[in-house]
């Protein structure tokens, strides 16, 4: 009956962070390809190991006026342009796989512009693989012996792994190979010729102090990113024959029609992991399997032609080898089924897409849109990482926009401290991406500041080491005799036990004899080694003491010296980040500087500019004076020449007025002083006008004065119909002379329809004159039609109806002629010789109105 076993103790749960506070920063190292053509410009050089420097070109010297310099950026390492595969191999990515065999995370990725060399890196060319399969390479030669068969590990869709039996793993093998699903390619297959050399390394390179009492399964899978959607490059897209396709619209689709791949989703496992829900894992068994189920996917990768690169990765992919190790059991025969047991590692390996512009590229359409996608994810990676870094300085809690982008919300837990990151910043030196490779360089020089916390060792089971060996053969046979043997050799040999006579008495005495031989010898021996062992017991103890008195002083040497180290840690710790706070304390003043410099340029410029300006506003100023000057000069002239022109006309004008004025008053002192007794005649204009009177004290007229004609109103408008426009705001006069039009069509506000009826119009407007009374005036005027349809008023005439008071200073005086006063000034008019001699006429450019010119004077008494 077999004994039971104890159970095997749980791996106790370790909380994230509990252990240790230390942190690593992100390892960033820089790689340097070879120029296209060697007469290239270069704007790169190699310094020392870990130090490039850039130079800027000669065409962007020009175009920045001389203000330029060179930059220096330090790196973990730099490797030239004749590095190769296996050093970059052996610096970066060797640790990473050590790490994953012995339980730990991590992340590797490669930056840099389109064309930098990026795949290349980490997928290689033939003759020389890349990092990709020299990892695969490493892993499988670790752990060749120690693999699981194929089906004991099998994953679910909740980013665990599960152990089954071996008779579970064997129907499952079986029914796979009953299906020849492509998917689990076996590892008798010919390598495919397109990437043997790829994957033919020739170093040898494995892990060191692998466990042998477990056993390991290896699982890859293969994504891209492309325009910020997760593709499965190793899902296979269903395909019957025979039975026809059906769509959501219930109808047959055709067999040859291409199903496109869906997008997967990114979700959080129970350890709040980060994985893409429903990827494909596929369990491969050695290098170049694992390759080959590589090369399927790659050949579904998003490539295509720009300008600058013939083969231009238009997502980001990611490359997940999953190692899965579980313990085996107390026997060491079978694997230990408990769940809690297994241990899960993974190395992502990373080829993002060349950041690029699209001026240089010329996208256009979808290359346009994956480049704008592209771009974007890499800032939201620098955004990540300068939050990171400002949280880390400067102990701030800012949130990290993992979320904004699926490249960085992926890979948020290597960040948080679930693996170590390395990061390999792939630089063309050609000059033509100068600004491209400085922001390159930008960012890698803020990634190396941010620090990730150190992975936590796995924890050990707790079984005997050792159990895979322990019930197989010591060795194989034709080994060495053992110590057993070589003493039994060294005893006398034994006589011949043959008795043929039953009266032989010789050969058993000589048997007795060569046994107590033995016998003796071999209490000899024993004695001997009785004193050899405890001589040695002795030396043994005493070697313990010394070994003991060793082990104490060096342990208090060695506390001592941790102590000192801790000190000197805590003191570097603290002057380190004195220093980074120093630096970024020079970098803030260097930017603030350079801001100041360059409004300080701005300013002097544009006070240059007001200066000038202000210099021709000047100029222009005394140009502008002297010209006003001028037009002052010539403007007073010629006023001065029209005032004086202005009087000549205005005294010859009243000269004239004053001859008419003389002419009336002759013709009424005639009226006035001739002796009749009935009542005299009003003159007609006619014959005052013939009457020709001399006169001494006036001068005589000008020969061009307009002679004075009669006006016969009511004859123009005998058979004419007008418009009678009176307005509402009019008030009524109690005056015996009231105007009256036969034929009118009175309207209170103008109109068209009244207007196409008549021939005439008459405004009736009322206003107030100086003396208070209410002066009432009839504008008149023709209708004409215009070429619209409509019609327009032409005013030709003014009639003034106006009311006096008789209490006013004019009196109303007899006609009779009064006796000549002794000063010889003349009687007043009376009211009849006023109304007679006032008389209004209308002329044009008369300023009482349109077509107005008033003729009569004021009465002056004679000099």
């Amino acid at each position: 009956m077999k004994p039971a076993r104890a159970k095997t103790p749980r791996k106790p749960i370790v909380k994230k962070g509990s252990q240790t506070n230390l942190k690593d920063p992100v390892g960033v190292y820089c790689r340097v390809r070879p120029l296209s053509f060697p007469d290239q410009e270069c704007c790169i050089e190699v310094i020392n190991n870990a130090t490039v420097q850039l130079h800027t070109p000669e065409g962007y010297r020009l175009n920045r006026n001389g203000d330029y310099k060179e930059t220096q950026y330090s790196f973990k390492q730099v490797f030239g342009t004749h590095s190769t595969q296996k050093e970059l191999f052996d610096v970066v990515a060797h640790p990473l796989v050590d790490d994953l065999i012995h339980g730990k995370n991590g992340l590797l990725f490669t930056y840099g512009v389109t064309g930098s060399g990026k795949t290349h890196t980490m997928t290689g060319s033939p003759g020389e693989g890349g990092l990709l399969p020299r990892c695969l390479d490493m892993i499988f030669n670790s752990i060749g012996s120690f693999q699981a068969k194929r089906y004991v590990f099998k994953s679910n869709d909740r980013n665990s792994m599960e152990i089954q039996c071996e008779v579970d793993a064997l129907l499952e093998r079986q029914k796979r190979e009953a299906m020849l699903n492509p998917k689990t390619p076996s590892s008798k297959r010919q390598v495919d010729p397109e990437f043997a050399d790829m994957i033919t390394v020739k170093e040898f390179c494995k892990a060191e102090e692998v466990d042998e009492d477990s056993v390991y399964g290896v699982f890859v899978s293969y994504i891209e990113i492309y325009n910020n959607y997760i593709y499965d490059l190793l899902e296979e897209v269903p395909f019957d024959p025979i039975k026809p396709k059906w769509n959501s619209c219930s109808t047959p689709m055709r067999n040859t029609d291409f199903v496109p791949p869906q997008s997967k989703l990114l979700r959080e496992d129970k350890n709040h992991n980060m994985y893409v829900a429903g990827c494909t894992e596929v369990e491969v068994k050695s290098t170049d399997e694992a390759f080959e189920v590589f090369w399927r996917g790659q050949k579904k990768r998003r490539i295509a032609n720009t300008h600058l690169n013939r083969e231009s990765s238009r997502s980001h992919s990611v490359f997940n080898i999953k190692l899965v190790q579980a313990p085996l059991d107390a026997d060491g025969d079978n694997v230990l089924q408990e769940k809690e047991q297994i241990t899960v590692s993974q190395l992502s390996l990373v080829d993002l897409a060349g950041s690029e512009r699209t001026n240089r590229t010329r996208a256009e359409g979808n290359r346009l849109r994956e480049a704008g996608n592209i771009n974007q994810s890499l800032m939201t990676l620098r955004t990540c990482m300068d939050v990171l870094r400002e949280n880390q300085m400067y102990g701030t809690n800012k949130m990290v926009p993992y979320r904004d982008s699926k490249l960085t919300h992926l890979f948020k837990n290597y960040f948080d401290g679930e693996g170590k990151v390395r990061m390999i910043v792939c630089v063309n030196p050609k000059a033509e991406d100068y600004e491209e490779s400085l922001q390159v360089m930008r960012f890698a020089e803020v990634t190396q500041e941010v620090e990730v916390a150190r992975p936590i060792d796995k924890v050990i089971c707790g079984l005997t080491p050792g159990r895979r060996y322990r019930n197989q053969p010591r060795g194989p046979i034709g080994d060495e005799p053992l110590v057993a043997d070589v003493v039994l050799q060294s005893f006398p040999p034994l006589p011949s036990c043959e008795i043929l006579d039953i009266n032989d008495e010789q050969t058993l005495p000589r048997l007795i004899e060569a046994l107590e031989k033995r016998h003796h010898l071999r209490q000899m021996m024993i004695d001997e080694f009785n004193k050899q062992s405890n001589t040695f017991k002795a030396l043994l103890q005493e070697f313990d003491n010394a070994v003991l008195n060793k082990e104490n002083y060096i342990q208090g040497k060695l506390s001592e010296k941790e102590k000192m180290i801790s000190g000197q840690k805590l003191e570097i710790e603290r002057l380190e980040k004195k220093n980074k706070t120093l630096e970024y304390k020079i970098e803030i003043l260097e930017k603030t500087t350079t801001i100041y410099e360059e409004d300080k340029r701005n300013l002097q410029q544009e006070l240059e500019t007001q200066n000038q300006k202000l210099q021709r506003q000047f100029s222009d100023k005394r140009r502008l004076e002297a010209r006003l000057q001028g037009m002052v000069t010539e403007t007073t002239m010629k006023w001065e020449k029209e005032c004086e022109r202005r009087v000549a006309a205005k005294q010859l004008e009243m000269q004239n007025k004053l001859w008419v004025k003389d002419e009336k008053l002759k013709q009424l002192k005639a009226i006035v002083t001739e002796p009749k007794i009935e009542k005299p005649e009003r003159p007609s204009r006619e014959r005052d006008r013939e009457k020709v009177t001399p006169r001494s004290v006036s001068p005589s007229p000008v020969p061009n004065a307009p002679p004075i004609r009669l006006r016969h109103r009511r004859s123009r408008s005998a058979g004419d119909r007008w418009v009678d426009h009176k307005p509402a705001s009019n008030v009524q006069t109690e005056t015996v002379m009231q105007p009256h039009v036969p034929h009118a069509i009175t309207v209170s506000v103008a109109n068209e329809k009244a207007l196409a009826k008549c021939e005439k119009y008459m405004l009736t407007h009322q206003e107030l004159a100086s003396d208070g009374e209410i002066e009432t005036k009839l504008i008149k005027g023709d209708v004409y039609k215009t070429r619209g349809g409509g019609q327009s008023v032409q005013f030709t005439d003014i009639e003034t109806l106006k009311q006096e008071s008789p209490n006013g200073s004019r009196k109303r005086r007899s006609s009779t002629v009064a006796p000549a006063q002794p000063d010889g000034a003349e009687s007043e008019w009376t009211d009849v010789e006023t109304r007679c001699s006032v008389a209004v006429e209308m002329r044009a450019g008369s300023q009482l109105g349109p077509g107005y010119q008033h003729h009569a004077q004021p009465k002056r008494k004679k000099p």
